[in-house]
Order: C-alpha cells, then structure tokens, then sequence
C-alpha cells in the first residue's frame, strides 16, 4: 500500500491553470446554511463570478491563501450538455450546490486554499478532475455511496500508539523496518480506496491535505477534511453551529473570508 503524497512544496500545491492551458493541445479545459438538496431557484450563485473577478482586482488580493495558485482565475462554466455528458460518465448526478457552481460560475478554479481542481475533458473523451491528489478519485465507483461511518476509531487510535520510537530500537535498520511495517498497516487501514468512494478529491490544502465533496450516500453534498498525511481518518468540516458545510456554503464562506483579507491587506 502507498501512501498518497508527502511533498510540501510550492510545485505540488500549485494546481497550474495557465500551464494546464497550453500543456495539452489534445485536452478541453472547460469549465444562512445550504443543504445538499437546496433549492436552485434561489440565486445564491448570482454574481459570484463577477465577485471573484472584482476581488482579483483588490490590491490585497496576492496577499490572501492560495492567490499565487489559482490567480482568483475562474474556467468557463460548464454547458448543460457537458455537464449532463459529464455525469453519464460517471453514473451519478452531482450535488446540486457543486452543479449550479458548474453551470454558472466556473468548471475550477479559484477558491479555496489552492482552488477548486478543473474538470477536464481529456482526448479519450473521458471527463476527468485534475490536480495534486484528484487522481485519488475511483470514478468508476462515485455512484458508490460515501462510508461517512469512517475507519474503526479504536483501531486507528491503538495502530497510532503502536508507532515505532527510533530511540527503542537497536539499530536504523531496525527501526526502518519496523517503521516501514507500521506505515504499511496506516496505509491499508486509511488509504484504501473503499475509503473514499462516492467522493471527488476537490482541492488541495498544501501538505498533501485536501478536501472531498461527497456526491453519493446520506453525506451527499458534504465537503471532508483528509488529514490522512498525519494519520488521521477523513472528518466532515462544520460550522459554526455544528453541522456539516455543504458545498455551496463552504465556497461562499471561502469567498466572504477572502474579500475580507484582501480588503484589510489593501
């Protein structure tokens, strides 16, 4: 089992849409709370996009998270007739917060942290989400519904206290192997792939941390902190009343906090 990147680096937090533009000629880039069902007459996602554009133009914008990454750059929104193609491929249909975001404000771009991965229609024809951890993605399996039970939390916790101490062991080789044994049973009990079924790898926070938006199972619609790089079993992010941040208000808050940073940088 190989756990899924340990970089820390400016080149793996970088998602690269100028590049992700001219790499690939053969490649189409296209591009209160709310719940995973809310209704899409309400025009939450009016002027967003003229929002983002507006903010990129603030003085303090560079200053705000993941500016240098995604440059407050937005893809073209998807037409009914890609998106609809999309979820034929991959048999499911898309939180509706995260499909209206598609069809009105952007198929990826800025948001948060280092942005949203852009959807991408590769020369096979396959529509495919990329960035730094996407490929963690089982598309054939989305329309699996998402296990929001999560691992066996006394399981983890007693494999988290059983991790070898290089001062216990006689010598690096010893120690090495031990370690190397270890790490392999935390790969096999958080970085199996049945872990994030039902689930796109969305965004990458730096470190090799990202978030997932759920789009099948009773989480549908929810947005999941992976910390797994630090051993730790993927969690729903919350509010601040408790409950779960859907999509549409994770992007939202994400658009608030950064006008407000950009605003006082400026």
């Amino acid at each position: 089992m190989v756990r899924a990147g340990y970089e820390c680096s400016r080149a793996t937090t970088t998602i690269g849409f100028h590049l992700l533009r001219s790499i690939d000629a053969t490649s189409t880039v296209v591009g209160g709370p709310y719940d995973a069902d809310m209704n899409t007459d309400t025009d939450v996602w009016a002027g967003v996009r003229a929002q983002v554009e507006e903010l990129a133009r603030t003085p303090g914008a560079k200053e705000v998270l993941g500016a240098a990454s995604h440059g407050f750059e937005l893809l073209d929104p998807l037409t009914t007739e890609e998106l609809a193609e999309l979820e034929g491929q991959v048999g499911v249909r898309l939180p509706e917060g995260y499909r209206e975001f598609l069809l009105r404000v952007g198929a990826g771009g800025a948001g948060p942290a280092h942005g949203l991965f852009p959807v991408v229609k590769e020369a096979d024809g396959r529509w495919r989400w990329r960035g730094d951890g996407a490929r963690l993605t089982a598309l054939e399996r989305l329309a699996e519904p998402f296990p929001v039970a999560g691992v066996d939390s006394t399981v983890l916790t007693a494999l988290r206290a059983r991790e070898p101490v290089e001062e216990d062991a006689r010598d690096v080789e010893e120690f090495d192997t031990a370690y190397q044994a270890w790490d392999e049973r935390m790969g096999e009990l958080l970085w199996a792939e049945e872990r994030t079924v039902g689930a796109i790898c969305l965004c990458h926070m730096g470190c090799a941390i990202r978030r997932w938006l759920v789009v099948s199972g009773p989480g549908a619609g929810q947005v999941w902190h992976d910390g797994r790089v630090d051993d730790e079993d993927l969690r729903p992010l919350r509010g601040k009343d408790g409950a779960p941040l859907h999509f549409t208000e994770w992007y939202l808050g994400w658009l608030r906090e950064a006008s407000h940073s950009a605003a006082a940088r400026s």
